[in-house]
Order: C-alpha cells, then sequence, then structure tokens
C-alpha cells in the first residue's frame, strides 16, 4: 500500500513509546519486519498518537499489527477505539504470529475489536493481499486465525 501514490501511508511502531518511521517508508516489508524496539506495550498510546496524524478520517484506514496484550489501561485502549471509530476511521487488525506461525493474541482483547465491527485476523503473508482486500471492502472474515 505504501507504494501507492494515490495512499498516503503513515507507519508508526510503538512499545511503551512511539516512533514515527514513515520517512522510512522506501521498503515496507524490510522496514515492518526489521523493526524492533525494546519492550513493553501501550497500544492506546499508540492509538492516541495515530489519531492526531490522521487528517481525513473518513478516508482513512488505520491498521494495528499487534498480539493485543496491552501493557498499558486496556480500558483506554477501548475508548482509543471507539473515538476512532466515531469519527469513521476504518479499523482493522492483523494479528502477530509466533516463529512457529501461530497467531499469538489476547483473545478477549480480540473479541472486544470484533464486536465493534473491525476485522481482526492473523495470517501468513501469502494471505496477507486476500485478506486485507476482504477487510478493506467489509468482507466477512471466516476466522481469526
Amino acid at each position: 500500500m505504501a507504494s501507492l501514490s494515490a495512499v498516503k501511508t503513515h507507519f508508526v511502531a510503538f512499545d511503551t513509546a512511539i516512533a514515527d518511521l514513515t520517512e522510512h517508508l522506501n521498503d515496507p516489508i524490510d522496514l515492518l519486519f526489521g523493526t524492533q524496539l525494546g519492550g513493553g506495550t501501550d497500544i492506546a498510546k499508540a492509538l492516541a498518537y495515530a489519531q492526531t496524524i490522521i487528517t481525513q478520517p473518513r478516508d482513512t484506514i488505520l491498521v494495528l499489527i499487534s498480539d493485543l496484550y496491552e501493557g498499558g489501561n486496556v480500558q483506554q485502549l477501548y475508548e482509543q477505539i471507539q473515538q476512532l471509530l466515531a469519527a469513521d476511521v476504518r479499523c482493522i487488525c492483523l494479528l502477530a504470529l509466533s516463529d512457529e506461525g501461530a497467531p499469538s493474541y489476547d483473545q478477549n482483547v480480540a473479541k472486544t475489536l470484533t464486536g465493534y465491527g473491525i476485522p481482526v485476523f492473523a495470517c501468513t503473508p501469502d494471505r496477507f493481499p486476500d485478506l486485507m482486500a476482504k477487510a478493506i471492502k467489509g468482507e466477512q472474515l471466516t476466522d481469526i486465525g
């Protein structure tokens, strides 16, 4: 998506701090797989930052790539998501995979996000384009794993 000229893409990595790596998007795959921060997770803080850089909410698709294990306040995570949805930001959650390729994530948070109507799924890189296209179109995804 970052290579499409009609699409403005931001890349924000997070642990308990936020790192806006948008200027390094010339190789998004390398950036995605090569980024490693210190540890810990504050998803709510990352979502709050994302809200500050969204200029056209109705035209925005926010893709959260996470294991959904919130190290901060999970209620704040839910509030941030609800604010994004209320602003008409479309949200998609791509779950983390273990080194063995199995989904590894907080099932309670995933269930809550799914309840908000957010597509939540894990996939291997070969399935990613098709599943992401379905999620963007609002089509039903059959499973999250």
